[in-house]
């Protein structure tokens, strides 16, 4: 059976093949992350100094920013001392260090992103997509004015933006407005990301900065911590514990789900070749299958992997608004991607399942997310 470490080893392997043009580009140039330490700077980070393992370019100088309020993880700390990262506390909310060099690249993936826990801080969510945002474009902007453009700026949004869209908006293109609450449960994250949104163009079109935007599509795998809250982490945490896969909804709402392998391809895609104000979605189109079917996969891998024999059920959460807002169709429209990036995902659910499951089975334990 393959260990936690061969699923990141074949995913980095993945992905650094698949950007080897685009971090080709990159190659000797900086590149700052903020909020490096979560879910998406898992992969943000170990795919480009992997390629400057394999590469034998120039590295990639990484800077890797994160106010680490849990504390710095462990996959990041066993990073720490290589020449071509450097790792500093820094919360996206206060000006960039003034000895801070200019970065060629910078991407901002400094956000709250389970529901769980961004209604539990809608300010500071609020404030990281907004405030923190503003900060960041502007270091960028002055960064043109002293004649040191950055070369690519990438502002992670959400495919919430789009709300609960009509059904003949399904599968749902860029140009889709949105069918979204703006006092809801969920309406801190999907509204300060729509605003978010309209900073970055306004800043592409007054000052020219080369921000783009993405908008992620339900990414799943390695480095989403088994404590977050979402479904697949709670679905993994039911399995190790040897206990019933608890269902928290009917199972009928639909979704397509990305391998986050396939989903940091995207990103990088769209840091270097996407055009600036542009927002790009990032997901797979098919298959768009329903909590329910994913329950079942996701139990026929654990039952073939592990000798798991729970089974699901139907339960309720005790958050009465648990649900409140909650899409009943999520699919993504990636033409956009595919014909100006040449973004492609292969990764299938059944694939990228089996890979989370084997990667969870040895990072059982974390803190909460």
């Amino acid at each position: 059976m393959k260990t936690a470490h061969d699923i990141v080893q074949t995913d980095l392997a993945y992905m650094a093949e698949r950007l080897s043009s685009e971090f080709g580009e990159m190659a000797g140039k900086r590149l700052l992350i903020i909020g490096g330490a979560g879910f998406l700077g898992y992969y943000l980070v170990q795919a480009a100094l992997y390629y400057n393992d394999v590469s034998g370019k120039a590295p990639i100088q990484l800077t890797v920013f994160d106010n680490y309020m849990r504390g710095m993880p462990d996959w990041l700390k066993a990073l720490e001392g290589r020449k071509d990262l450097t790792l500093r506390k820094h919360d996206v909310l206060d000006a960039l260090p003034a000895d801070l060099p200019p970065q060629d690249y910078l991407i901002h993936a400094a956000s709250i992103a389970s529901p769980i826990f961004y209604r539990q801080f809608p300010l500071e969510t609020m404030d990281a997509n907004v405030n923190g945002l503003r900060l960041l474009l502007e270091y960028a902007r002055d960064l043109a004015t002293q004649g040191k453009p950055m070369s690519g700026f990438l502002f992670y949004s959400t495919s919430e933006i789009y709300g609960d869209p009509t059904p003949d908006n399904i599968p749902t293109p860029e140009t889709y407005r949105g069918n979204v609450s703006c006092t809801g449960p969920r309406a801190c994250y999907d509204e300060s990301k729509r605003y978010g949104e309209t900073l970055c163009v306004a800043f592409a079109q007054v000052h020219k900065v080369p921000v783009k935007m993405a908008r992620p599509f339900n990414n799943y795998g390695p480095g989403l911590k088994i404590t977050d809250g979402r479904v697949l982490p709670d679905f993994a945490r039911d399995i190790f514990a040897g206990r019933d896969i608890v269902m928290l909804s009917d199972g009928a709402p639909t979704r397509t789900f990305c391998y986050i392998a396939d989903a940091i391809v995207g990103y990088y895609k769209i840091l270097v070749r996407g055009r600036p104000g542009e927002a790009y979605n990032i997901g797979t189109e098919t298959p768009e299958i329903s909590m329910a079917e994913l329950a079942r996969r996701v139990t026929a891998i654990a039952a073939e992997e592990f000798g798991y024999k729970g089974k699901v059920v139907l339960g309720k959460s005790d958050d009465a608004e648990y649900l409140t807002d909650n899409p009943n169709r999520r699919c993504p429209i990636i033409t956009k991607a595919r014909t100006e990036l040449g973004y492609e995902p292969t990764i299938g659910p059944d694939e990228g399942l089996k890979r989370s499951l084997l990667w969870y089975a040895g990072n059982q334990v974390a803190e909460l997310a």
